[in-house]
């Protein structure tokens, strides 16, 4: 059976002036192997490594050509043109792979590396996908505690956004936990802080509380300097307000304010945080 996507080991059962037909015994179908890509000797009933896919026709053929990407795995790829219904990616072959609008987590732009899987469409044609969710294990060696790096390929208002550990396993940042500059496409370094029952990881940009604490501190001592000394609001705000002004959630803003009272680098009045 021919196995559109992947490689696999075809016998040569005819030859002709522009290349060779390949068969995999199983079917009556023959696939041709064009002959720039036949190696040099082969006759027929040799086997031949290759990769299937369609050609600028729809029509199946084979290339000797290893492609950058295969049906079930995931790879990096470049974007090498937009155009009106998707874009064209450089995977290694002839054609360029087609990765269409509505299968873009983000919008991409020429030059542009996206992490993607393979799909057969409606039309039995090989395209990409940037939903890449259903391609990834949740077999992941990590335990909590572990750093881990991953990229970022699809982002959720109501769970947070989600990553690919080492463009393998499932995880994903809580909302919660959505801190600094995050965006699809990025490759982050984030800490394990537990696993699910199913075992996807749940990951954490941030540092553990009490290291965390200095870099927040820093923080805010830098936006007091933007606010000419006087932050507009104090830890009794909405969490709202705090996340879009600080990007920390009330607690770890309460904390990092209350480390800063302490060694009288700040003073609290009238509502006010104000630079001492």
């Amino acid at each position: 059976m021919y196995k559109l996507g992947e490689i696999q080991n075809l016998k040569i059962c005819k030859k002709v002036d522009f290349g060779v037909y390949l068969t995999d015994e199983e079917s009556e179908d023959r696939v041709l192997l064009p002959k720039k890509q036949v190696p040099e000797g082969a006759a027929i009933g040799d086997t031949i490594e290759v990769f299937l896919y369609k050609d600028s026709e729809d029509r199946m053929i084979a290339t000797t050509a290893k492609p950058l990407l295969t049906m079930g795995k995931l790879a990096r790829l470049k974007v090498a043109q937009v155009g009106k219904i998707g874009a064209f990616l450089d995977w290694g072959l002839e054609k360029d792979l087609f990765l269409p609008f509505k299968q873009q987590t983000k919008k991409v732009k020429e030059g542009d590396e996206v992490l993607v899987s393979l799909y057969i469409d409606k039309s039995s044609r090989l395209c990409a996908t940037m939903n890449v969710y259903k391609s990834l294990s949740k077999k992941s060696p990590y335990k909590t505690g572990d750093e881990v790096k991953g990229t970022i390929y699809e982002s959720s208002d109501n769970f947070g956004l989600f990553v690919a550990v080492d463009d393998l396993y499932q995880a994903i940042i809580p909302k919660k936990e959505m801190y600094g500059d995050l965006e699809i496409g990025k490759v982050i370094s984030a800490r394990v802080t537990s696993l699910t029952d199913d075992g996807k990881l749940n990951l954490s940009v941030r540092e553990k509380a009490y290291v965390q604490m200095y870099p927040d501190m820093d923080k805010i001592m830098n936006l007091l300097d933007s606010y000419n000394g006087v932050l507009p609001f104090t830890e009794k705000a909405s969490k709202e307000v705090i996340y879009r002004e600080t990007g920390m959630s009330k607690n770890e803003f309460k904390r990092a304010v209350g480390h800063l009272y302490k060694e009288r680098k700040i003073t609290i009045t009238d509502g006010k945080i104000r630079k001492a």
